[in-house]
């Protein structure tokens, strides 16, 4: 085979990224001399709508160019929520953990529906959602409210019509991260993660979503960068790089013929062990056919070098490459062709009336009341002090622009009797006897949190303010599960993530303008998730 012929192909088995609103010169080469196959943008690549349009179409006309059958791949996490890469101009719409509160499957069916339709008006064609880990670890750090619960059938059952709704609207879907990172209290962005549950045990909770999801028509599936010792005995070997994992349990034991991506091989689970270039042919021996390099250009241009190389001494196998590029060819021959691409600037379907009141309604039925003794609704003539909390990211795949305690601008909204205080990232013993003084002269006191963990200052300010004797509600604007360290507060609100639309849903409903109807699909202390 020609080195021109190993470039054309390994190219084509690749997705990655770069910095900017702007395809840059390393990017456009990638097209032309490379053939990549898809292009992976983060929040830092959206602008306006009319930006990110003018990226996606530059992008497509660079591929069109470069004679490509069928356009690129272009994807990104439009997981909703928490993880969300779309700003100005698209609808806010709850995350997996918001519609999980509602208990009716529809909302995910309906939501992602509408999610598909603004992404394909930007020239998205392909989504890295849904998430389907079982999130049953109140301690992990990369999952969490990114889940839609800690039912394995609640998130099959939901995460089949999140799937159905993106498919519906023409966009490529994702089912990650297989197979399970939801009992994890690691994240594979920056280590290692290992579950070590028997195969008995995935069989029953991590692997059922999978399951069902694969069995109504999956497109592709995302692999965890976590170890999974029960079905592979390689110490230490990722999900993603295991031919156990990818070609045994999820091609011969699921059944499942779609494609396989990786998740980003840069994350450090990878990066900082076996390496991204290495992880890379690793990845495509194990079964997947797609491998994720989201970032930097001079890893990316190693990784392909190193593919090459591989293929050229035998280490990777011509006829595993060509069945790859056939499953990929056969998914982008289903969705995509250069007829239906936009390179136009009509919004129709974006941040439009309708998909903002079908936002509002499911945050409606998903902000969830945990506890109310007596106390909701507040009153409009007391005065309140709203504590917002520090302002930090937990999750890897975050972005900091998105993270925004506006939980006091809610308030505001409904109350002139409101005063904000905004907690820093750190608090000395001073500061803290300083606002327990001030707060003695409220009537109610209104604390956010953002995912508490046992080590947060915030314990002890809590628990400092309930000693006041003043009543105390606790809104919890990411994990729920913070009410754990507090269960002594008079009520406590969830909203599951910090998007505007939820906290403004939060102060309606303390202040008894709206009735909300979440229920817990998680387990907090003693209550228990019945739907």
């Amino acid at each position: 085979m020609s080195q021109r012929v190993a470039s054309i192909q390994v190219g084509q088995l690749m997705v990655v990224g770069f910095k900017g609103k702007i395809a840059p010169e390393g990017i456009i080469d990638l097209i032309h001399r490379h053939r990549i196959g898809g292009i992976i943008l983060f929040s830092h690549n959206v602008g306006t709508p009319q930006e990110l349009l003018s990226l996606t179409s530059s992008l497509q006309r660079e591929a069109q160019k470069a004679g490509y059958e069928y356009p690129l791949l272009i994807c990104l996490d439009q997981e909703n929520g928490v993880v969300r890469r779309l700003g100005k101009g698209a609808t806010t719409f709850p995350g997996a953990m918001s519609i999980g509160a509602t208990a009716n499957s529809e909302n995910a069916f309906d939501i992602s529906l509408a999610t598909g339709k603004e992404l394909k008006e930007l020239g998205v064609n392909w989504n890295l959602a849904p998430v389907l880990d079982v999130n049953n670890n109140p301690d992990n750090p990369v999952i969490g409210v990114r889940s839609f619960g800690e039912n394995p059938h609640l998130v099959a059952e939901f995460g089949k019509n999140a799937m159905k709704g993106l498919q519906n609207a023409g966009v490529i879907t994702t089912l990650k991260h297989f197979p399970g990172h939801g009992d994890s209290n690691v994240d594979s962005h920056l280590s290692l993660p290992v579950i070590g549950h028997t195969r008995a045990r995935l069989d029953e909770v991590e692997l059922v979503p999978f399951q069902a999801c694969i069995a109504e028509g999956a497109d592709t599936i995302m692999s965890a960068h976590v170890y999974f010792p029960a079905i592979e005995d390689r110490e230490n070997v990722p999900a993603t790089l295991s031919k156990k994992v990818i070609s045994g349990l999820l091609r011969e034991e699921l059944g499942f013929d779609g494609v396989v991506t990786t998740d980003c091989l840069e994350m450090k689970a990878i990066s900082e062990t076996i390496g991204t270039e290495k992880g890379a042919v690793e990845a495509l021996n194990a079964g997947v056919d797609l491998v994720m390099v989201s970032h930097t250009h001079e890893v990316q241009l190693r990784t392909i070098k190193e593919l090459e190389l591989a293929l050229a001494q035998g280490v990777l196998q011509e006829e595993s490459l060509k069945a790859s590029l056939n499953r990929i060819n056969k998914l982008k021959g289903k969705y995509l062709s250069w007829e239906n691409t936009p390179f136009h600037s009509e919004f129709v379907s974006l941040g439009s009336e309708e998909h903002k009141n079908i936002a509002e309604k499911v945050f409606q039925e998903s902000v969830t009341i945990v506890k109310n003794e007596g106390l909701l609704p507040l009153q409009m003539d007391q005065n309140i002090l709203v504590i917002n909390p520090p302002n930090q990211t937990i999750y890897g795949v975050e972005d900091v622009k998105e993270i925004k305690t506006t939980l006091s601008d809610a308030m505001k909204e409904f109350s002139n009797q409101v005063e904000a205080y905004d907690l820093p990232t750190s608090f000395t013993l001073k500061e803290m006897d300083l606002l327990i003084q001030r707060a003695k002269e409220f009537d109610v006191i209104v604390i956010g949190t953002l995912s508490v963990s046992a080590t947060s200052y915030e314990i002890e300010l809590f628990n400092r303010l309930l000693k006041l004797g003043i009543p105390v509600v606790g809104v919890a604007m990411r994990n729920p599960y913070d009410l754990r360290f507090f269960p002594d507060v008079t009520a406590y609100l969830a909203t599951y993530e910090f998007t505007y639309l939820a906290l403004r849903t939060a102060a309606q409903a303390i202040f008894g303008k709206v009735s909300v109807s979440g229920k817990l699909p998680v387990t907090l202390l003693e209550t228990k998730t019945t739907f």
